[in-house]
């Protein structure tokens, strides 16, 4: 009887350990997305320069930013010329920052505020700063990418 109860608990265990083999294998991704391909869009045809075109780098204000809700992205311009690109889904409970205002980016869900600079936490609860986004600028344009 020793003997049965050994052989099922190595057929139980070798099961267990199979099944938390598959489940590491199909969650398992170094950057938390879940295992999606992270490689960046293709840009557009013939367009050496990046993506879709975001905006004009005269539609991004000086100290400030806009928000563009279809891509998921901020664009901000916290020195005159100088264009960064972060995240818009808020990283407390991934809510759309909503604003661009004295010089934060602002989620509406909780009121948590980001830096327009860097993205750094100005106000939680997250206590994660936005993730960058890939943008180029030329021409006076910005894109994704």
């Amino acid at each position: 009887m020793n003997a049965r109860l050994n052989a099922r608990r190595r057929t139980v265990l070798a099961a267990g350990a199979a099944g938390a083999a598959a489940l590491a294998t199909g969650c398992g991704s170094s950057d938390g997305d879940g295992g999606e391909d992270a490689s960046p869009a293709p840009s557009a045809p013939g367009d050496a320069t990046g993506g879709a075109e975001l905006a004009r780098t005269g539609d991004i204000p000086v100290g400030g930013g806009t928000i563009f809700k279809e891509e998921k992205v901020v664009v901000t311009q916290p020195t005159e010329g100088e264009f960064k690109a972060f995240s818009a889904v808020c990283t407390h409970q991934s809510c759309l920052v909503s604003t661009v205002s004295d010089g934060t980016i602002n989620c509406p869900c909780h009121g948590s505020r980001f830096s327009i600079t860097d993205a750094a936490v100005e106000a939680g609860p997250a206590t994660r700063p936005l993730p960058a986004e890939q943008i180029s600028v030329s021409g006076g344009a910005i894109r994704l990418g």
